[in-house]
């Protein structure tokens, strides 16, 4: 078993009250159905509020453009099954797209 990042990119916000009521019962539902396979719900990000780093430590200004929109951490047998567990994620509903990568332990 390893850990898996989900990474989203994309996808748009429900708009209206009932919009959001049924996206969350379909976070709900997707994070039950992967009960202890899901590691770290995750969260989305603030759109627009990010900053890059380089190598030199110089930080950008702040314009650079959004690339991911939230992660979740969940555990898989591999990188297949991790894709598995990841087509039932309710930011695909919303146009988002998923990238998985698989993470190990340096510490």
């Amino acid at each position: 078993m390893a850990d898996y990042l989900l990474l989203y990119s994309g996808g748009g916000m429900p708009e209206t009250e009932e919009e959001q009521a049924m996206v969350m019962k379909a976070w709900d539902a997707w994070m039950h159905d992967l009960g202890g396979a899901l590691k770290d719900g995750g969260n989305p990000f603030t759109p627009g509020a990010a900053k890059k780093i380089s190598a030199s430590g110089a930080v950008s200004d702040g314009s650079i453009a959004p690339t991911a929109s939230g992660y979740s951490i969940i555990t898989a047998d591999s990188l297949d099954d991790a894709a598995e567990k990841a087509k039932g994620c309710p930011v695909l509903q919303g146009g988002a797209e998923i990238s998985i990568y698989e993470t190990f332990a340096v510490m």
